[in-house]
C-alpha cells in the first residue's frame, strides 16, 4: 500500500520491480548507482528523476573536491565534464556598502587542487556513465508517495498520475503513475526532500537529533567580454548588504570562455521578518567590486535552492526498514567549506558498499556512515554555523576557535528550526538597510523566473498546499507581515484583495522548486509537494 493508504477501487497501476530504486539523479544517487553496478553488474538498478532532463534541476556553486570523484571514477580527467575549470587563486572580502576589506583566507577555504563545475552539467555528464553500467534512469519521473507493507517497510515509489486537472479531474491525456517497487529505496532527494520529510517523521529518524537547518542559495550565470574573467578565480565575500544578525555571504567563480557564475547565499534562521533573500543578491551584484564586472554582460540562466547546513548535530537516522538516506536529503554538506558533492558522492559510494556487501539490507548503514570520514569532516566543524545564531562578530571569534582548536571543544552548539526563527513584527528590529540603487539585471523576481525557463501547467493541482489559508489574511498578516511574499524568490505568494477582500494567491507556475517556503514559513502550513513529472525549472549550467 502507498503512504496515503488508497482505497481498494483506485485506477489499476502498472508495476516495475528493481533490486534497487534511488529517488534523485544528483550527484549522491548517480554516484551510488555507479559505484553499486560496478561492485554487481547483476543487481537492477534503477534511478527516477523529477526534472525533465537530467540536471536541470540542479543548483549549485560549485566548487568541488575531487578525492571521491576520483575514487569513484579514476579516469575522469581523460573525459571531464563539460564545464569544469581548475581552481587557480582565492580572495575572501569584508565588503561595506562602497568598498571592502581582503581578508586571510580560512582554512577550509582553500580550493588550490579543486575544480569549478556546472553541478548540472556534471550530472548530465554522469548519467551515460552509470547508463553505461547497465543503470536504468528516468527522467520527468517524480516520486508523488512511498510505497509500505503492513509492516511499514518501504517498498519502493509511487510516480504522481499525468493528465489530472486543477480541479482534480481526469484530462483526456491521464495517465495513472506507475509503482516502482524495490528491495531496498535510496533517497538522494536533495536538501529538504519531500517524500525523506514524510519519512523522517513516519520513522522518527530525527528524535535524536537536533532541527535540520537551512539556507536559501541564489544564482546566475553571466556572459561578459572574456578579458574581464581569470579562469579558475574564486572570491567569497560576506558583510554588506546582509546585517551582523543575517548569515550570508556571495560566492563568485570565474569560469572559462567570457562565463562567471555568481550568488548569494542568506541564512533561513534570519530573524528579521522584512527581509528579502533575492533583493539581498541584487544588492550584492551592484556592489562596486562586482557591478564591473557584469555591467554590459548578458545574464544566461537564474535559479534558487534550498541548501542543507545543519551539520553533524541535526543528521537524522539515515536508515529505515526498506530505506536508506544519502547526500543532501541526509544533511551531509560542510557550511565552512561550502561544499556538499564530495561529500554526496562520498555517501553514495560508501551506500553501494554497504549494500553490496549486506544482500541489500540497509540496517547497519546508519552506523557506517558516523563512522566514515563523512562524519569526522563534519564534527570537526559542527559548531561553526550555529555559532553566527548569536550575530556576525560573535560567530567569527567562534569559527576561529573552532578552527584553532579542530572542532575540540567539549560541547556542540544546538541548531533549532528555522520556521521558528522568525521574530514577530512587534519584537522585531528594523536594521538600517543601506541598500543602493540597482541597475542590472533582472530587475524583480518575475524576470528572475523567466531566466530559470521554470515550466508548469497551469492546468494541474497546485504543488504547494496551504493547509490553512485563513492564517495568512488574519494572523500571519497582523505577525509578520506576510513573509512568503518576501521570501520567496520567485514571487509565488502574493497577498491580493477583491470584491471579498483580501485572499492569498500561489501562482505555482513560478516555483523554481527551492523549497524555502516549505522550510520557512514560521505557521507550518505551507507543504511542498511534486507537480507532474518534468515540470519546474530548466536550468543552464546551474
Amino acid at each position: 500500500m502507498s503512504e496515503h493508504s488508497p482505497h481498494p477501487a483506485e485506477v489499476e497501476r502498472d508495476v516495475m520491480e528493481y533490486d534497487v530504486v534511488t529517488v534523485g539523479a544528483g550527484p549522491a544517487g548517480l554516484s551510488f548507482a555507479i559505484r553499486l553496478k560496478q561492485l554487481n553488474p547483476d543487481i537492477s538498478v534503477c534511478v527516477i528523476e523529477k526534472s525533465s532532463t537530467i540536471g536541470a534541476h540542479i543548483l549549485s556553486g560549485a566548487v568541488i573536491e575531487t578525492g571521491p570523484l576520483d575514487a569513484l571514477l579514476p579516469n575522469w580527467r581523460d573525459n571531464p565534464p563539460p564545464i569544469c575549470v581548475p581552481a587557480t587563486e582565492d580572495e575572501f572580502w569584508l565588503l561595506s556598502k562602497t568598498g571592502g576589506r581582503k581578508l586571510p583566507l580560512p582554512p577550509g577555504m582553500h580550493n588550490k587542487g579543486n575544480v569549478i563545475v556546472s553541478l548540472g552539467a556534471m550530472c548530465a555528464w554522469l548519467a551515460p556513465q552509470a547508463e553505461a553500467l547497465g543503470v536504468e534512469i528516468y527522467p520527468g519521473f517524480a516520486a508523488s508517495e512511498t510505497l509500505h507493507d503492513a509492516d511499514g517497510r518501504v517498498l519502493g515509489v509511487r510516480i504522481g498520475d499525468m493528465g489530472v486537472a486543477k480541479d482534480g479531474s481526469h484530462k483526456p491525456g491521464y495517465t495513472a503513475g506507475i509503482d516502482i517497487r524495490a528491495k531496498v529505496t535510496v533517497f538522494a532527494e536533495g536538501a529538504r526532500g519531500h517524500l525523506t520529510k514524510r519519512l523522517i517523521k513516519r520513522f522518527g529518524l530525527d528524535a535524536n537529533s537536533d532541527p535540520q537547518g537551512y539556507s536559501i542559495g541564489i544564482k546566475e550565470l553571466w556572459q561578459v567580454p572574456e578579458d574581464r574573467v581569470t579562469p579558475g578565480k574564486i572570491v567569497h565575500s560576506f558583510g554588506w548588504p546582509a546585517d551582523s544578525r543575517i548569515y550570508g555571504g556571495s560566492f563568485l567563480y570565474h569560469l572559462d570562455k567570457g562565463r562567471i557564475a555568481l550568488g548569494y547565499v542568506s541564512g533561513l534562521d534570519y530573524a528579521d521578518p522584512e527581509y528579502k533573500p533575492w533583493e539581498a543578491f541584487q544588492q550584492w551584484k551592484n556592489h562596486p567590486m562586482v557591478k564591473p564586472l557584469l555591467d554590459g554582460g548578458n545574464l544566461v540562466s537564474a535559479g534558487a535552492r534550498a541548501i542543507v547546513t545543519g551539520g553533524w548535530q541535526s543528521l537524522p537516522k539515515v536508515e529505515m526498514p526498506g530505506a536508506l538516506l544519502i547526500g543532501d536529503t541526509a544533511g551531509l554538506l560542510n557550511v565552512p567549506k561550502i561544499k556538499g558533492t564530495h561529500q554526496a558522492i562520498r555517501s553514495g559510494m560508501l551506500a553501494a558498499e554497504h549494500l553490496a556487501a549486506s544482500e541489500l539490507a540497509p540496517e547497519g548503514f546508519d552506523a557506517k556512515l558516523r563512522a566514515s570520514p563523512a562524519m569526522d569532516e563534519l564534527k570537526k566543524v559542527r559548531n561553526i554555523k550555529p555559532g553566527f545564531k548569536r550575530g556576525l562578530w560573535w560567530g567569527m571569534l567562534n569559527a576561529a576557535w573552532e578552527t584553532v582548536t579542530g572542532g575540540l571543544s567539549p560541547w556542540t552548539l544546538k541548531n533549532k528550526a528555522d520556521w521558528s526563527s522568525l521574530d514577530k513584527l512587534k519584537d522585531a528590529e528594523s536594521p538600517k538597510r543601506d541598500y543602493s540603487e540597482r541597475t542590472l539585471a533582472p530587475r524583480d523576481r518575475l524576470a528572475g523566473v523567466y531566466f530559470a525557463a521554470t515550466e508548469h501547467d497551469e492546468d494541474q493541482p497546485a504543488h504547494l498546499k496551504v493547509a490553512d489559508t485563513s492564517v495568512c489574511v488574519t494572523r500571519c498578516a497582523e505577525e509578520y507581515d506576510n513573509p512568503c511574499t518576501r521570501f520567496c524568490p520567485a514571487g509565488v505568494y502574493e497577498i491580493v484583495e477583491d470584491a471579498e477582500g483580501k485572499r492569498l494567491q500561489i501562482n505555482a507556475a513560478n516555483c523554481v522548486h527551492c523549497k524555502t517556503c516549505d522550510i520557512k514559513d514560521p505557521y507550518e502550513i505551507i507543504t511542498w509537494v511534486t507537480p507532474e513529472g518534468g515540470s519546474g525549472p530548466n536550468y543552464q549550467n546551474l
